[in-house]
């Protein structure tokens, strides 16, 4: 009878333990996608060791009677969102540094530049986000218009796409730039009219500034990884795909994973212009257990982009005849990357935004799988921003996933109208027409070239208005997504171009618990308002990583 009781008391013990073991979230507004396409509702999540054990009603909770409780007050709660394309430490970084993104002239960057200078005593001055588009009058500056505000310290001001930087008569002296210095391959170094370099550098030509620059240290480096994260954290991001990383960036995530002291989950793609890439391809792939880490693709880049006129076209810039943009790899080149990294087993993710580029690029991936293979590893083309539209059936054809930014449609669509014509326009930014053709989109932002927040994303994703809602009605509205394309996007799809799509991306069983909980209805609010909306607390791996205070 005693050993009856015991083994009784022991099954309580145990089963006490088991139940205590879950978290049960309730009187949330729950939304998921989950992989048969559909938004499944909900009102309360349950948790054990991190992962979904399930979604339900509020008659789930009677079900776990002994496990930790946590009232969600009505919030809805959304997966968390994946960025599948921004630059970690470059957002880290411009967190940092001078940033010139809301500079509507010259003179207002040199009032900023003047007062960095002030409060940053020292050394290079480095700042990033100028649009010379959005100035009146719109054409490139000069190194003279620095030279005014600063002329004693090297100053380098990267374009807010990254594709140009632009500098100061000291930054071209300390990097031995002068008349003579010639335009490198893919690259273009800007003249005035007596044939001097103007101070802007375009593409490949930044390097020869850049390269002078120093090498930032292996603290600054975790500081801005630190304060990237904090920042995508409150934003509602849980995973990042960071496109395109150099070898200390590759040591201090490898370092960072085995400290277990990761802040948010990163697919990270090696960068094909670092020197040490076949180091690091024959390292091999890192997936850690805990899905924090993942490296198993490269970022290759074909072209620049269409604000500094280096995207490459099949016809001529509208408002630059006889210019077509810089390929910054020829096909021989890129088709050596792309089948690098496929020997590896790494994906190729290849940077393409003119239609010339992206059909340079699906020809370079269609000679490569003929030879070589790599046709299933998910490789795709990020931001396809202009593509022929007798290309983009050759996407689902190669197996290649469009990573494109939905912000990028709404910061362009002025610009994109002076760079190109209505034929040229017909497949950009064209979100909608590739999932009619049956291909998926994974969404992103390419922070720190747009902002970071997702919810801008999708704004512009499901209007393709500006915030001023302009133009009315939306820009080239055949391509609008609905609220639940755009959702998948950021979520489910994102994880599929990552190879995460049984473990992230939707909040079915088994999965990692990433989610967010927001201040209002994402499926309910006018459309207009999706950019407005909070995100009060975010959580990865059921454990709670920002709360809005």
């Amino acid at each position: 009878m005693a050993v009856k009781k015991l083994l009784l008391l022991c099954l309580c013990l145990v089963s006490h333990w088991s139940q205590a073991q879950f978290t049960v979230i309730h009187n949330v507004n729950g939304y998921t996608p989950n992989r048969a396409g559909e938004i499944i509702q909900f009102s309360t999540l349950v948790i054990k060791d991190g992962k979904v054990v399930k979604t339900g009603d509020k008659d789930t909770i009677k079900q776990y009677p002994q496990s930790t409780t946590i009232d969600g007050k009505g919030l809805t709660m959304l997966p968390g969102l994946i960025d599948a394309h921004g630059h970690v430490i470059g957002l880290g970084d411009n967190l940092s540094r001078l940033n010139l993104r809301n500079a509507k002239s010259v003179s207002e960057v040199g009032a900023q530049l003047k007062n960095y200078a002030k409060e940053n005593p020292s050394g290079w001055i480095i700042g990033r986000g100028w649009d010379q588009t959005k100035w009146t009058p719109s054409h490139f500056p000069t190194a003279a218009d620095l030279d005014k505000y600063v002329a004693d310290r090297p100053v380098v001001l990267t374009r807010v796409d990254g594709h140009a930087i632009w500098v100061n008569s000291q930054a071209m002296k300390l990097a031995n730039i002068s008349q003579h210095t010639q335009s490198p391959d893919g690259g273009e170094i800007l003249r005035l009219a007596n044939t001097q370099p103007s101070g802007v550098f375009i593409d490949k030509a930044e390097q020869l500034i850049l390269q002078k620059i120093p090498k930032p240290s292996n603290a600054q480096l975790n500081k801005a990884l630190d304060k990237a994260s904090a920042h995508l954290l409150s934003l509602g991001i849980t995973s990042v795909h960071d496109a395109g990383i150099d070898k200390a960036t590759w040591q201090l995530y490898k370092t960072r994973s085995q400290q277990h002291t990761m802040p948010l989950r990163i697919y990270a793609m090696l960068s094909a212009s670092d020197p040490h890439l076949e180091e690091m391809l024959k390292a091999g792939i890192v997936k850690e257990q805990t899905d924090y880490l993942t490296i198993r693709s490269v970022k290759i880049y074909a072209d620049g982009a269409l604000g500094s006129r280096g995207a490459a076209l099949l016809k001529d810039y509208k408002d630059r005849p006889g210019h077509k943009g810089l390929m910054l790899e020829n096909q021989p080149a890129l088709e050596s990357l792309i089948r690098l990294s496929v020997k590896h087993g790494f994906s190729a993710h290849t940077h393409a935004i003119g239609d010339r580029a992206n059909r340079i690029v699906l020809d370079s991936y269609q000679n490569v799988f003929k030879d070589t293979g790599g046709k299933l590893l998910r490789n795709r083309i990020e931001h396809a921003q202009i593509v022929d539209v007798t290309d983009i059936a050759r996407f689902k054809q190669l197996k290649i996933i469009p990573s494109m930014q939905p912000v990028h449609a709404t910061s362009d669509m002025h610009m994109a109208q002076k760079r190109l014509r209505e034929s040229q326009l017909e497949g950009a930014y064209a979100w909608q027409t590739f999932l009619k053709q049956g291909i998926k989109v994974a969404a992103g932002s390419d922070f720190p070239v747009e902002l970071a927040n997702p919810f801008d994303g999708l704004y512009a994703a499901v209007t393709r208005m500006d915030k001023s809602l302009h133009p009315k009605g939306g820009w080239r509205t055949a391509e609008r997504l609905s609220k639940q394309q755009a959702l998948q996007a950021f979520t489910l799809d994102a994880a599929y171009a990552a190879f995460q799509e049984f473990k992230l991306g939707s909040l079915e069983h088994g999965k990692w618990a990433d989610f967010i909980l927001i201040d209002r209805d994402y499926f309910e609010v006018n459309n207009e308002q999706l950019f407005n909306i909070q995100v009060e607390q975010t959580w990865i791996a059921g454990k709670l990583k920002y709360k809005r205070h």
